[in-house]
């Protein structure tokens, strides 16, 4: 695919060790929402040009709830990313979804409620379809990489990715009511970083890491919390180890197998509602990375 550029989202676990595989030119660009989390590496892996962004911040200093999502997908859009190869860690709400796997969901359901979650709403109004929020090409170049690892790994297709607000987790009481409404993991941090990779027609696929059962499954009596604490870690390099391998194979056959007219990469093209004589010429300007092929470019 011409003009292909993939931006790498790390989450827990998954951030650092990026960080320390890439090395190349930084850049930290300014948006209208504000600075990304950390600075963005732009190399390239694989022969496919990348960027690379830690989610919350070099260190992990930025908690699910304070990170700036529309400054990192507005940079990532200005760097000229097509597609998100996103990470996150999560727990699993499913007994055969055992920790240390990785899961490619299909669905989510948004419990966030304290984050902004479009780039638009003041100046022009927009309405992006979100019925399917992981792009299914993604999808099944991530699936069908993944029977190409050098490590063999249970990789699930599917499952809905219960997004929470945190930081806290879950109590009992609640995961059996996310496991009720059909959820396979529960999570943090994947909104509206989707939402917001759809409305900026940029590509989006999602690995998620189980790190534990959540706490609908009793942990074994007897066990001590410090050993549970050192499980889900074990968990989280484990499956860290497998999504770095699965992302570069995905990243090998991404070139020839990407679809230059993917429905997310023009998933504005009836969203923009209002009135073009409507919008202000600054709100045009702010917004010209997202907007410019629709609404042109102001002087």
């Amino acid at each position: 695919m011409k003009g292909l550029k993939v931006g790498l989202i790390g989450g827990s676990g998954l951030g650092q060790a990026l960080l320390a595989q890439a090395s190349g030119k930084e850049y930290f660009p300014r948006t209208p929402f504000g600075k990304p989390s950390a600075p963005i590496i732009c190399t390239e892996w694989e022969g496919v040009p990348i960027a690379v962004l830690a989610r919350h911040g070099v260190g992990h200093t930025l908690s699910p709830s304070n990170v700036p999502f529309q400054a990192n997908i507005f940079a990532l859009k200005k760097l000229g990313v097509t597609h998100i190869l996103a990470s996150g860690a999560a727990g699993s709400l499913r007994e055969d979804v055992h920790p240390g796997s990785l899961v490619i969901p299909d669905q989510v359901i948004d419990k966030t409620w304290k984050r902004e979650n479009s780039f638009f709403g003041k100046g022009i109004v927009a309405h992006v379809e979100f019925d399917r929020p992981f792009c299914s090409d993604l999808r099944r170049i991530l699936l069908d990489a993944g029977k190409h690892m050098e490590t063999r790994a249970k990789i699930h297709d599917g499952g809905t990715y219960v997004c929470m607000e945190g930081p806290q987790f879950s109590t009992v009481a609640e995961s059996n009511l996310h496991r009720a409404w059909g959820g396979t993991l529960i999570g943090m941090t994947a909104l509206p970083e989707a939402k917001l990779a759809r409305e900026a027609e940029i590509c989006y696929g999602l690995i998620a890491m189980p790190t534990d059962y959540d706490c609908w499954k009793p942990h074994p009596p007897g066990r001590d919390k410090h050993d549970l604490l050192a499980e889900i870690i074990g968990n989280m390099n484990q499956a860290t180890q497998l999504a770095i391998q699965l992302i570069k194979a995905a990243l090998r056959v991404l070139p020839k197998q990407a679809d230059p007219d993917c429905p997310c990469r023009k998933s504005l093209e009836i969203g923009i509602w209002t009135d073009r004589s409507k919008i202000a010429p600054a709100v045009i300007r702010e917004l010209e990375p997202l907007v410019g092929k629709y609404l042109g470019k102001v002087s």
